[in-house]
């Protein structure tokens, strides 16, 4: 039988020294487990929950979404579009109307957050927790055309 070149025979490597990731650094039940996008995810979540726990009626047509980073044209400075809060000229977050897509099909109301600028403007995750549901609230409010003091119970 005989033997096939040394460049038709392939090797298996892990890593330099054969060994490679040996497994998870922590369990995936830990929080320690989740991406930073994750755990936005699911901060947002907890904002959302008492907001539509009180206003469960008025949302049914409202998605709530998250972007890592909005859109912002460069150039000359830009009129921000209705529905927009800024920190600065840094959007935090959006609401897009409910509309028509591109294939005619109705679409819903959405407040989108922004992760990123949030994450930036907190110093901790007490800190972003607090902004992401003063944000959820502004938002709401400006959606529902009512008081954010109204939307928080007060």
């Amino acid at each position: 039988m005989a033997r096939g070149s040394r460049g038709s025979r392939k090797r298996m490597r892990r890593d330099r020294h054969g060994r490679g990731l040996r497994g998870p650094l922590y369990p995936a039940s830990l929080p320690a487990a989740s991406s930073r996008a994750e755990r936005f995810d699911a901060l947002v979540l907890d904002a959302l929950e008492p907001i539509e726990a009180r206003w469960r009626h008025e949302l049914t047509k409202l998605d709530v979404a998250v972007d890592d980073v909005p859109e912002v044209p460069r150039g000359t400075r830009p009129v921000p579009p209705e529905g927009v809060l800024l920190d600065g000229l840094v959007p935090l977050s959006r609401l897009v109307p409910a509309g028509v897509d591109r294939a005619g099909l109705p679409t819903m109301a959405r407040i989108v957050l922004y992760r990123r600028p949030l994450e930036a403007r907190a110093k901790d995750p007490a800190e972003l927790a607090e902004l992401v549901h003063e944000v959820l609230v502004e938002q709401v409010a400006g959606y529902l055309g009512v008081e954010p003091d109204i939307i928080e119970g007060g």
